[in-house]
């Protein structure tokens, strides 16, 4: 999978061809915990394993994480358990999907590929772009078949990420691109965190622009045309993204690896974790 997205119909032949490919549910809903699970259990795609935000893809207290935030980042070690639990190997294709437009898929995506998995994709349309393409569904759940070995470790992870305390001390000399809606980025609403605002400096590349009319992304040119118009020039590497909690930041990181751009630089603490301390500070507007 060179891409990391893949049309319903590119996976439906792959599906048939790779009996190996592990397919991962990530849907869910903020708002209802439990909501994404139950959807999962009434119709998912066919062998489709149920990947929970909460659970699988961030590290809820107690466990230990490596920020904080509302959806703090697992350890390698941790993630790597989970990977293993999947039944995913350093060979098995993966595809991941949701059905809001990759919202949660995408951080799934990241999260893989910063363990140093390499085959990994979103289904780009998520689950209504597979049933809009005659794709089969099933009900029940999928008990998943742990792998025979632990997921190796990279020696150091493959994606980068930085800190709130390394990123406080770059501000005004980083380029910092916030994934949340222009209301929250202003400060008008704040439905989710203590305190209003952004990060001074940041600037606001709400994720549902990465996506047309149909809930998909939109092609290669047309998001390398949107993120050069933003950032100018700059890599993927100079750029730091970062939403309430770590999990839209992902979007945005996936739309500019989709456009050719690279890879980008996750704050996973995000907005729900630099506006809990006092000392740091807080622009609106």
């Amino acid at each position: 999978m060179p891409s990391p997205l893949i049309s319903a119909a590119e996976l439906q032949p792959l599906l048939d061809r790779i009996g190996r490919v592990c397919l991962l549910d990530a849907r869910f809903d903020l708002a209802q915990p439990e909501a994404g699970e139950s959807a999962y259990r009434q119709a998912h795609l066919p062998g489709a394993l149920y990947a929970h935000l909460e659970r699988d893809l961030s590290a809820m207290p107690p466990a230990p994480a490596l920020c904080g935030g509302r959806h703090p980042l697992p350890t390698p070690q941790a993630f790597a358990r989970t990977v293993a639990a999947f039944g995913i190997t350093p060979a098995t294709p993966v595809v991941v999907y949701d059905a809001s437009g990759g919202m949660y898929a995408a951080r799934a995506w990241w999260l893989l590929r910063w363990l140093g998995h390499q085959s990994v994709a979103v289904l780009d349309g998520g689950l209504p772009a597979w049933v809009a393409a005659g794709g089969a569904l099933e009900s029940g759940e999928r008990r998943p078949v742990p792998a025979a070995e632990p997921y190796p470790l990279p020696a150091a992870p493959a994606l980068a990420t930085i800190t709130a305390d390394e990123l406080q001390r770059g501000l005004g000399a980083v380029t910092l691109v916030d994934a949340r809606g222009p209301e929250r980025y202003r400060g008008d609403v704040e439905p989710l965190d203590p305190v209003a605002g952004h990060i001074p400096g940041a600037l606001n590349r709400p994720f549902t622009s990465n996506l047309g009319p149909d809930g998909r992304f939109l092609d290669a040119a047309a998001l390398r045309a949107a993120f050069t118009a933003l950032l100018g020039e700059r890599a993927g590497g100079e750029v730091i993204h970062q939403c309430g909690s770590g999990v839209t930041a992902c979007h945005n990181l996936l739309a500019m690896a989709a456009a050719g751009l690279g890879d980008g630089v996750l704050y996973a603490g995000s907005w729900s974790e630099w506006c809990r301390d006092p000392a740091r500070p807080v622009a609106r507007g």
